[in-house]
């Protein structure tokens, strides 16, 4: 196993807090939250588990602090730029990272004591729609409406197991091979053109978000 902290022989690693976090988030993408264990951290670190509570102060402040780490991988644009460019380039991203951090869909917006990131974030996602003009709710309304797409395409892409059009074209062979035409011949059809054409899922996503962008232009506030 490869440790966070480098050890040298005879010395206990010295060990931080974004050592700690660091330490946490390899176990989680390796293994699951289940994994995320102060034992487990502490492994991974080079020290016994009670060591890290010099650093953080429960298990709900490891998670708290890996959010944030998530949270900071998420690219804002920056730049004077329409909040359409904006939402959308932040969703690419935001989506690059879940698939990256699957695990962390479920707390990004669970989080009794977010993290500056986390806040961060937020803040300048709502800015960008209330700059534009959107009330504060019907802000909150396209932010939840398209993290809600973000968040779903990600689990849907993850469960499919969905790669390239080469490795989606094997399962889908697979189905065609064994679905009768005569019982489902919409299903049949459908397939065998995608397949054909080099169907690539990913591709979804992007399409997908757009025409969520576009209906939000059309509440838009004007004047």
């Amino acid at each position: 196993m490869t440790s966070t902290g480098t050890r040298r022989a005879g010395r206990r690693p010295r060990v931080s807090r974004e050592m700690v976090l660091r330490a946490a988030l390899d176990v989680a993408d390796r293994g699951g939250l289940e994994a995320v264990t102060m034992r487990e951290v502490g492994r991974e670190v080079g020290v016994e588990a009670m060591s890290l509570y010099r650093h953080v102060q429960d298990k709900d402040d490891v998670l708290s602090g890996i959010v944030d780490l998530v949270f900071a991988e998420i690219e804002l644009p920056g730049g004077d730029i329409d909040w359409p460019t904006f939402m959308r380039d932040r969703a690419i991203s935001a989506r690059a990272v879940l698939a990256r951090h699957p695990w962390a869909i479920g707390l990004l917006d669970a989080q009794a004591r977010p993290g500056p990131a986390n806040l961060g974030h937020h803040d300048r996602v709502l800015g960008a729609l209330r700059g534009a003009g959107f009330s504060s709710r019907m802000a909150t309304h396209a932010y939840s409406l398209l993290d809600s797409y973000v968040y779903g395409f990600v689990l849907q892409e993850r469960s499919l197991r969905v790669g390239t059009p080469e490795t989606t074209a094997e399962p889908a062979e697979e189905i065609l091979r064994e679905a009768s035409a005569d019982r489902y011949p919409n299903l049949v059809a459908v397939g065998r053109e995608l397949v054909d054409a080099g169907f690539d899922y990913a591709d979804e996503f992007e399409f997908g978000l757009d025409l969520i962008l576009d209906g939000l232009a059309r509440i838009q506030p004007t004047g």
